[in-house]
């Protein structure tokens, strides 16, 4: 089994874009919220890709939809109808807020990003919008201008004019800012790539007020947020705060790349031509989607996730309590981030080691996104096993 571990890894090494910073592993198979390498090994996966497997990792369902549509059509563009897109789009509007009653399908989240943008300047006749500090929303040119990280944008600067960031959970900044020349403003409701932070739920609730006061149109980026992974099917839900636009992706599929912009119909018209996807809407991808949709409804895994996380973050906050390098423990449902004193690399590599994959938000924080399905021993694992490397790797650390 060695040698084919190093037969991928001098392949992918040869030829791939250079883009990724590679972990020495090859994933072959995943089942639940468990995968394994292509010698064997075992590992509990709170990478997740990045949060794509709410679902765990080969859910029957999803499965199953996928065998079946990709037996009877492959490919079915939106200009005409198809069974699966409709299913699709029926599930979802019934489980989200009434108002956002349309619904754009495409690939990826910065395309949703993408989407939504273009939509708000359309409906308003305005340009400026408005994104806030340590946000992320994609890396294509219109969402990386609402991404803030400099390192990210220096590269292709310039960049699409007349996006505006303000602080997060900053209500003196949203009251200047937001004004009668903003077609929108674009949100995480939690901050993943950003460090995992949770907005206030006033800070949320401020912005709408603003928004619909001013004329702009509120915009959830529930990339992450959204399917589930932090207590109800969207972190808006959750908040009780309902958007103008929002994006979902990673969970959506199951698995496979797609992505919904759900918007309200009465602030804003589209007509044919204005906006397209050549693959937005792939039958597979929604037969996909709507089987995950209806198994994350049907097993109740928002509130088993809002349950779960309450439950493993008190018990993070006990074990992690000797371990001076943590500076704070923080998330929404299982959406977890550990900042540290110290940067996360190391660590991460070391509980990759022990059979933990996590993935980092930032520089300095470790960041937790489990499956839904995840047990409660697989839990207590992960935290038994943060805590021996936490304790173990400090002193060796470098300090930031």
């Amino acid at each position: 089994m060695r040698k084919i571990e190093d037969s991928i890894f001098k392949v992918e090494d040869e030829h791939t874009s250079g883009l990724y910073h590679k972990r020495h592993l090859a994933i072959t198979r995943g089942a639940g919220a468990l995968v394994w390498d292509a010698e064997g090994r075992e590992y509990i996966d709170c990478d997740t890709g990045h949060g794509i497997a709410v679902l765990g990792h080969c859910h029957p369902k999803v499965v199953s939809a996928i065998v079946n549509q990709a037996s009877a059509l492959l490919t079915c563009g939106e200009s005409f109808y198809s069974e699966p897109r409709a299913r699709l789009l029926q599930v979802l509007t019934s489980v989200l807020p009434r108002a956002l009653g349309r619904i754009f399908l495409c690939n990826s989240g910065t395309e949703s990003v993408e989407a939504a943008v273009k939509f708000a300047r359309l409906a308003t006749g305005r340009t400026k919008i408005v994104a806030c500090k340590r946000g992320f929303h994609g890396r294509t040119l219109g969402s990386l201008s609402a991404t803030w990280n400099p390192g990210y944008r220096a590269p292709f600067e310039p960049l699409v004019p007349g996006f505006v960031h303000i602080t997060f959970n900053d209500y003196e900044e949203a009251h200047d800012v937001i004004d009668t020349s903003t077609a929108a403003v674009i949100i995480e409701p939690v901050q993943g790539e950003g460090g995992v932070i949770p907005a206030t739920p006033e800070f949320l609730s401020y912005v709408r007020e603003l928004c619909t006061e001013r004329g702009a149109l509120l915009v959830f980026d529930e990339v992450q947020t959204g399917m589930g992974r932090t207590g109800a099917f969207t972190a808006s839900q959750e908040y009780g705060v309902v958007p103008d636009i929002l994006c979902l992706s990673k969970g959506l599929g199951g698995g496979l790349p797609i992505a919904a912009v759900a918007f309200n119909p009465d602030l804003i018209t589209l007509t044919p031509g204005v906006h397209a996807s050549t693959f937005g809407g792939n039958p597979v991808a929604c037969a996909a989607a709507a089987a995950a949709t209806e198994a994350l409804i049907e097993e109740r895994l928002p509130e088993r996730a809002k349950e779960l996380g309450a439950r493993f973050m008190a018990l993070l906050s006990e074990v992690l309590s000797p371990c001076a390098v943590v500076r704070e423990i923080r998330g929404k449902g299982l959406m977890i981030g550990i900042e540290l004193k110290a940067r996360s690399g190391r660590y991460l590599q070391m509980l990759q080691e022990r059979g933990i994959l996590a993935l980092a938000a930032g520089p300095t924080v470790i960041r937790l996104l489990p499956p839904l399905v995840i047990t409660w021993p697989q839990l207590e694992r992960v935290a038994e096993t943060l805590a021996s490397v936490l304790v173990e790797a400090t002193p060796a650390l470098e300090r930031v």
